[in-house]
């Protein structure tokens, strides 16, 4: 093995402890928690020593990016499934139901128009996750908590099949309320997945009921920030940054 793939399958190994320890302490088996590895910005260079490590089910935010590196890698390995983890736009909805397994990023009516009618054309139903803006912050997608339950229902009544909530809570602040939050409203809506939880926090998402996990540092390690211009220079690049 390479110092990669030992590196990966060391990772791997850990986040999955981590799963198993803390689905034990809600009553359930670790395997019932899906690891979604979150693969955005990794080269297919750093994903094959998670592949080989036993990592089945992967997650990315851009369609032209996955279309780029996934049908290569999927061509050896017929078992991976791949989710649409970001805010999706309508106009790509197409290559979306083509390419992806499950998305998440189901946020507003107009994408769900789009989904609906891709969904038909390609004679497939693709599962989807409303993704909610749990922490209402207008810099980010998800659908409003109040306009929530009128989505389900369209999204119901256009026939496509829904796995339950997703959200991303705010930064640097305790994830624990906004889970709880997500949680309660999947319970009212007869929902029974929940998408939440990522490197920094999966352990308490599990804890408040998450059965979708969406991890990205964890597994792949610190990404790099791009280079930036050295202040006053105009020419010279500061490499490396740190990444925030």
């Amino acid at each position: 093995m390479t110092d990669d793939s030992i590196h990966a399958a060391q990772r791997l190994t850990s986040v999955r402890a981590a799963i198993d320890r803390v689905a034990r302490l809600t009553d359930r088996n670790g395997d019932a928690i899906n690891l979604i590895a979150i693969s955005k910005t990794q080269d297919a260079a750093a994903i094959r020593p998670l592949i080989a490590a036993g990592q089945r089910v992967f997650g990315e935010n851009r369609v032209q990016e996955a279309q780029d590196k996934w049908p290569a890698l999927r061509e050896a390995h017929a078992d991976i499934a791949l989710h649409h983890v970001g805010q999706l736009q309508s106009n790509k909805a197409t290559e979306a139901v083509a390419l992806f397994d499950v998305i998440h990023g189901l946020d507003r009516p107009s994408l769900l128009t789009a989904l609906a009618r891709a969904m038909d054309a390609a004679g497939r139903r693709i599962p989807c996750y409303i993704q909610v803006n749990i922490g209402a912050e207008p810099q980010k997608g998800g659908c409003a908590i109040a306009d929530t339950p009128a989505l389900i229902a369209v999204a119901r009544s256009a026939d496509i099949p829904l796995l339950g909530l997703m959200c991303v809570p705010p930064a640097d602040v305790e994830p624990a309320p906004y889970f709880a939050l997500l949680a309660k409203m999947a319970r009212e809506q007869g929902l029974p997945r929940l998408s939440m939880g990522m490197s920094g926090d999966f352990e308490t998402a599990i804890m408040l009921g998450a059965t979708d996990v969406r991890i990205g540092t964890a597994l792949f390690g610190e990404r790099q920030a791009p280079a930036r211009p050295v202040p006053g220079s105009g020419r010279g690049m500061i490499r490396n940054a740190p990444a925030r």
